[in-house]
């Protein structure tokens, strides 16, 4: 399957500041991201899977469908039942201590996006030895310290292990898959990634915190094409 994680965004309900999920999707495609995980740790199974069919949906009315790819996060019974409803849901993004990839291609089948993200410690050691057969990307981060996911790798003493330039370019090269990169990016950061050589950033807060998320993802893209 044919999939762009250059410009890639992760929301739910509670990053949105009081805007519908299919809302800030909208402003964020037409200022034109290709890749949208819906991620949640707070609704419901049936709030997920209401918010894959309305995202679904608008990318179809949109005529986005097959430029735009649509993942669950972590949800494998939301995609399998999203999808029982009509929804056009392209696959998985999981993590470490997630349902295995080997289970989600079972379920997903061949065409199906699965992407898993990479530990934060050993990222290159792990990246080298792991077996891709069963996943089409990385991810990985952070490239900062972030509120939305404070359960990323930290060392002995606790500290958040944050991801150098180096390091990224380094995976960049040994990946047998796809890398997207993220954990706290803003705006400054999407040049020197770019640069690094990864396929992608991946936000949230730069967008769904933003007072004009268009304007916060057209800037985004801006930076990633020049």
């Amino acid at each position: 399957m044919k999939f762009d994680i250059s410009k890639y965004l992760i929301l739910g309900r509670e990053n949105t500041k009081n805007r519908t999920v299919e809302e800030v999707v909208k402003s964020a495609v037409e200022a034109g991201f290709t890749f949208i995980q819906i991620r949640s740790k707070e609704e419901s199974a049936v709030e997920m899977i209401e918010d894959c069919l309305k995202v679904s949906a608008l990318l179809k009315k949109m005529g986005k469908s097959e430029q735009v790819s649509l993942v669950v996060n972590d949800r494998l019974d939301v995609i399998l039942a999203a999808r029982e409803r009509g929804a056009k849901i392209d696959g998985i993004h999981v993590g470490q201590t997630d349902i295995p990839v080997d289970i989600c291609r079972k379920y997903l089948g061949k065409d199906s996006i699965i992407g898993l993200s990479a530990p934060t410690k050993d990222l290159i050691s792990y990246v080298k030895s792991y077996n891709v057969k069963d996943i089409d990307y990385f991810g990985a981060g952070p490239v900062h310290e972030t509120a939305t996911k404070p359960d990323c790798g930290r060392d002995e003493t606790g500290k958040v292990i944050i991801k150098p330039l180096e390091e990224l370019a380094e995976l960049a090269k040994i990946s047998p898959v796809p890398v997207v990169v993220g954990g706290g990016v803003k705006l400054k950061d999407i040049k020197p990634l770019k640069q690094s050589g990864v396929d992608g950033f991946f936000v949230i807060t730069a967008i769904t915190d933003a007072q004009n998320p268009y304007t916060a993802a057209k800037e985004l893209c801006d930076a990633w094409k020049s």
